[in-house]
């Protein structure tokens, strides 16, 4: 017999979304988990009937760096709640001139090149080994990228990010490098949440707004936090409309994103 699930949304990242105005009913609950404290409180609410959870990645007042941020907790505080979707927020540098400032991408792939997170839950009595050829929830990443084509916002349908282990930016030799492995963007966070999201069987996808082009561009600066900061302000208001728009569309629960894990862990 079909087992249908209520869909439940968690929401990671910031760009606005903290705001409760957005949610109806919206309430902060404390969090905690096996692997210690989220990196904020939970806001719950609903947004169009749809119940959300929302989480800050890098605190409220954005106080965490990206290698420091308790990825198991975060991603397991969501699952405790019954989230069934995650979309996740996050800037990025473009890496392909056609990806400009502003844009948006639902990347398809990631090429990790973090270096200290822990990137699963099982690291004590059993071993994981979860597929990752189809890293982000395709389902998911389609119902983004059809809303984003409605709204006229400007994007690209996939992407390969590469997540590096900052806080620093990257040297001008590594983002040639990056450009030549394929990768298309380049961020700080998605790696491990992603993975995480995998091993909990949740359908995962990401909001990628580009901010900057990196440092392999010789005609201009390379990137600083100044003009990632204001390309991101300058957009925060896309970036809500967008997933507001896009939340009332999922209605599907069939994915392989909640099948892996079931066929993934071995050991007692």
């Amino acid at each position: 017999m079909r087992v249908f699930l209520i869909i439940k949304i968690g929401i990671i990242g910031g760009s606005g979304l903290e705001d409760p105005k957005i949610l109806k009913d919206a309430k902060d609950i404390p969090a905690n988990t096996k692997f210690g404290n989220p990196s904020s409180y939970l806001t719950t609410g609903k947004i169009s009937d749809v119940d959300v959870v929302i989480l800050s990645r890098h605190g409220k007042n954005h106080s965490i760096m990206p290698g420091n941020v308790n990825y198991r907790a975060n991603i397991l505080a969501l699952k405790e709640q019954n989230c069934t979707h995650i979309i996740a927020t996050t800037a990025c540098g473009s890496l392909r001139e056609e990806i400009k400032p502003g844009h948006f991408v639902f990347c398809d792939q990631f090429i990790d090149r973090t270096t200290k997170r822990a990137s699963t839950f099982y690291d004590t009595d059993k071993v994981c080994h979860i597929p990752m050829a189809e890293p982000f929830c395709p389902k998911l990443r389609n119902i983004l990228a059809e809303t984003a084509k409605e709204m006229k916002l400007d994007h690209h349908k996939k992407g390969t990010v590469v997540t590096i282990e900052g806080p620093r930016f990257s040297t001008k030799a590594e983002s040639h490098m990056f450009r030549n492995w394929g990768a298309d963007v380049i961020n700080m966070s998605t790696v491990p949440e992603v993975v995480l999201a995998r091993e909990a069987g949740i359908c995962y996808a990401i909001v990628a707004m580009s901010t900057d082009y990196d440092c392999w561009r010789d005609s201009e600066e390379g990137v600083n936090i100044e003009m990632v900061l204001k390309t991101m302000h300058q957009n925060a208001e896309n970036v809500k409309k967008l997933i507001l728009a896009a939340i009332p569309k999922i209605k599907y629960n069939d994915c392989r994103c909640r099948e892996d894990i079931k066929t993934s862990v071995i050991g007692a």
